[in-house]
């Protein structure tokens, strides 16, 4: 089976964050469950994604998931299209706009080919948040990314930090990249490796920095109770902080197209 089936057949046998509630799936408690975890564990996507800032503006996300960001963006206001690689999470997220009285669009397929699922045309912002790299081709998926955006457009991506705490921690056996085993790709990047990323599919980066220790025992964490790991529970606030942003798993990148490609 070709890499990209297994990327596909792996996050439709289970969509990203479909454990995070007890309830049943597609229903309204189901989703405000999910969307709680999600902004109780990463707070710090709250700031990244600024959703409030869209309001009115076209956002195209690449790598929806079950739509849990694509809700905060079309609740801010946003003209949102979605897309993703799994046929399973776009009828979630389809299911959760129709339950929730959302507006917005999605798509099943594989961004490296987007202009074959999205009619192109500018967008104000382009997100895509831990999704590219799970892809083979992460620079061809921004070579198409590039096509729906101008000057005045925005890029916010967040990708695997190779120099990050949980790094280490799969290098040395203790833990793995996703909360479900055996996923098929999941790239890790350097600053430099995605500064380079960005130089050549055309785009600069305004910011990058990094953040995201999951700090919780993963045993009661999977029956509801946020229990801190003791080592982390010693540090104060201020130390875990300063932790996560030399060693967090998440790299937040803010770009724009480079000047000399802009249209």
């Amino acid at each position: 089976m070709r890499l990209l089936e297994r990327i596909r057949d792996y996050w439709n046998r289970q969509p990203c964050a479909i454990k995070h509630s007890p309830a049943q799936v597609g229903s309204k408690q189901f989703f405000a469950q999910v969307t709680a975890r999600k902004y109780r564990v990463q707070p710090h996507v709250l700031a990244f994604a600024d959703f409030g800032t869209w309001k009115g503006a076209k956002v195209l996300e690449i790598g929806c998931g079950i739509g849990t960001d694509a809700e905060q963006f079309a609740r801010a206001g946003a003209v949102y299209t979605g897309v993703d690689l799994s046929e399973k999470s776009i009828a979630i997220a389809v299911a959760r706009f129709n339950t929730l009285g959302l507006k917005g669009t999605f798509r099943a397929g594989n961004a490296e080919h987007l202009a074959d699922i999205v009619p192109v045309e500018r967008y104000d912002l382009v997100y895509a948040f831990g999704v590219l790299h799970h892809t083979p081709d992460p620079a061809e998926a921004l070579r198409q990314v590039r096509r729906y955006m101008d000057a005045e457009s925005a890029l916010r991506i967040m990708l695997y930090a190779e120099h990050s705490w949980k790094a280490a921690m799969i290098d040395a056996g203790l833990d793995q990249s996703e909360a479900q085993a055996h996923c098929p790709l999941a790239k890790r990047y350097t600053e430099d490796e995605i500064v380079a990323l960005l130089s050549r599919t055309g785009f600069a980066a305004d910011r990058i920095w990094q953040d995201h220790i999951f700090p919780y025992q993963v045993a009661p964490y999977k029956e509801w109770r946020y229990e801190v790991e003791p080592w982390f529970a010693a540090m104060s606030p201020a130390m875990f902080q300063a932790l996560e942003r030399k060693l967090g798993w998440h790299t937040l990148i803010w770009a724009k197209l480079r000047k000399a490609d802009s249209p």
